[in-house]
């Protein structure tokens, strides 16, 4: 079938993780971690093309995972989409300041979600 981009989907809650995934591993290579600690690390040895990381998480949210991504090598040019449960500003003025390509507001529907990343991903393909 070719070549599948490969999401990196980090999110704390099971039932959100397995939801997600499933929606997206048709289209997409999925890897799926339960923290920001676990994502860390698989970034640094690998580089996938988008990033959907979830703001509130209970070990490391989304920002501060998201700054630290920022700091690697891997982690500089990703794409990051941000699954958002409620509108919280402060976590979304702070995540423009570490360039966030976009937010879905959870619970996500799985073809709002799939437009952004396709969006991203046409983007990031032009650049």
């Amino acid at each position: 079938m070719g070549f599948k981009p490969r999401i990196l989907l980090v999110d704390d809650s099971a039932i959100n993780l397995a939801y997600t995934e499933q929606k997206l591993k048709d289209l997409y290579d999925v890897v799926a971690v339960n923290s920001g600690s676990r994502a860390i690390r698989y970034l640094k040895g690998e580089k996938p093309d988008l990033i959907l990381l979830d703001i509130r998480m209970a070990e490391m949210d989304g920002i501060e995972t998201l700054k630290e991504i920022r700091t690697l090598e891997n982690g500089m040019g990703i794409p990051v989409i941000m699954l958002t449960s409620k509108n919280d500003r402060e976590s979304i003025v702070e995540s423009q300041k570490l360039g966030v390509y976009d937010y879905v507001l959870k619970p996500v529907e799985a073809d709002v979600l799939c437009n952004r990343i396709k969006r991203a991903l046409e983007k990031e393909s032009n650049n």
